[in-house]
């Protein structure tokens, strides 16, 4: 029986073989650690100082990024170690009905009724992202397009229905050539209520591949689907008083945890939602530890906002039940008086979740176990405990604040940390085609740039 002839193994003949003395492993060790470090100095910039720096030689392109030290940072993956996204904001009068969207059908509206309330992050984030030193004003080199709207405000105070809104919108995106070229992937709306982007009736087929910018995860109880997207969409953070969240002294300040009142409390209207109902029910029963006031919020007795906050500040926790959606202002709000929030909300979606590690700061407690349970749970938390995530908290809370590009750290900032995240370098969409030479053409082969509005939407 023959056998496989296998190669032999090659023969390792003494007089060539060096021996590897514990010299050579010192010099090779040497040689490697030398060349680690020459390395490590050559391609590590020297440049950036905490905790956050302006970089000049990136193409020339306006670049940020968070010192890692801070108690939180942007991962790499997935955002990149800078922050050099070009953004294009179209301009009021560069598009027929955007007019409309953000002043009302009569240009009655002003923006400055709009930018104050639970609703000012439509008027804010605009405004931020005008002065922005990345804002481009040329749209070839943009990675993003805003779409400036007020639109929650003006239906509020009276300047458009809910039909004209619908009917605006389709309007003002009709005549976008770049939102028809990407389906709309790469453009920005901010729609700053509970309602969502269900504000725009039509949302399901023109805003359903865009960047949606929301306080608002889930409306599932009202609606059939909810708005929001994981994957496409943004939460950002509600609209917390400028009082509270401005640098220095705040409107109210918090108190010492041994001079506040009461263990926790719940300042909203009841709104018919059983959470809230039974959290009422429960300050009934339990006076001295929940505080939950009958607050006049409208009317000729309106409860003014620096009476709002000193009441909120008189407890070591802040319940934040579901009101008429997922999301409550005052969890963020909490932040600002050192209250730790406790959410009774459970479909709430929270915003920068890729920084923020939600269990430090605050508690989530099951809606479905409200009552006694729920205060002798936080009765049991001791104050060393409590100061120890109100502190977690005092160094987060800036990204709730809506704070000039110039703060080191701010709401808006952490809005265009996510917003890079979504970047794509190529656009398509159902309508969009192209040919062997990189022109892109419509369905009857037409070049983009002869494309003119009104164009038939994606």
């Amino acid at each position: 029986m023959s056998t496989t002839p296998y190669p032999k193994p090659r023969q390792l003949h003494h007089h060539n073989h060096h021996t590897c003395t514990r010299t050579h492993q010192i010099g090779a060790l040497a040689l490697i650690a030398t060349t680690f470090f020459t390395t490590r100095f050559f391609f590590t910039d020297h440049s950036l100082s905490p905790p956050l720096t302006a970089h000049a030689s990136l193409d020339n392109v306006a670049a940020v990024r968070f010192d890692p030290g801070r108690p939180f940072s942007w991962p790499e993956i997935g955002y990149g170690s800078y922050l050099r996204v070009k953004i294009y904001v179209y301009g009021e009068d560069e598009v027929d009905g955007l007019k409309e969207l953000l002043y009302g059908r009569d240009r009655r509206i002003s923006p400055e009724s709009c930018v104050k309330g639970q609703w000012g992050t439509q008027v804010k984030i605009h405004r931020m992202l005008l002065k922005s030193k990345f804002r481009t004003l040329n749209k070839e080199e943009a990675d993003l397009f805003f779409v400036p709207a007020y639109a929650k405000c003006v239906r509020m105070m009276g300047g458009l229905n809910d039909k004209e809104i619908n009917q605006t919108y389709v309007k003002v995106l009709s005549q976008m050539p770049y939102f028809r070229l990407s389906g709309g992937r790469n453009h920005i709306f901010v729609f700053p209520s509970g309602a969502g982007a269900h504000l725009f009736k039509s949302w399901a087929v023109f805003l359903n591949r865009s960047i949606i910018l929301t306080p608002e995860g889930d409306r599932t109880d009202k609606r059939d689907t909810s708005a929001f997207s994981t994957w496409k969409d943004i939460i950002i953070p509600g609209n917390v008083d400028d009082g509270m969240t401005q640098e220095g002294a705040p409107m109210v300040q918090p108190l010492p945890l041994s001079k506040r009142k009461y263990l926790a409390n719940f300042l909203g209207r009841a709104q018919g939602k059983v959470g809230r109902l039974q959290l009422i029910d429960l300050a009934k029963k339990f006076p001295n530890k929940l505080e939950s006031p009958e607050l006049k919020l409208s009317g000729p007795n309106k409860l003014a906002r620096k009476e709002y906050f000193e009441h909120l500040r008189n407890a070591k926790f802040c319940l934040a039940p579901r009101g008429e959606s997922s999301w409550t202002l005052r969890f963020y709000e909490s932040f600002f008086v050192e209250c730790v929030p406790v959410v009774l909300s459970d479909q709430v979606e929270l915003p920068f979740q890729n920084v923020i590690d939600y269990t430090r700061i605050s508690i989530k407690w099951p809606s479905t176990r409200i009552g006694p349970e729920l205060l002798e749970y936080l009765e049991s938390i001791s104050d060393e405990d409590i100061e120890r995530m109100i502190e977690h908290g005092r160094q987060v809370r800036c990204l709730y604040a809506y704070a000039p590009e110039s703060q080191p750290c701010s709401a808006f900032t952490g809005i265009l940390w996510e917003l890079q995240r979504k970047v794509r370098h190529f656009h398509q969409s159902a309508e969009t085609f192209w040919l062997h030479n990189t022109t892109v053409v419509n369905r009857d082969l037409l070049p983009f740039s002869q494309w003119k509005p009104p164009m038939p939407l994606p």
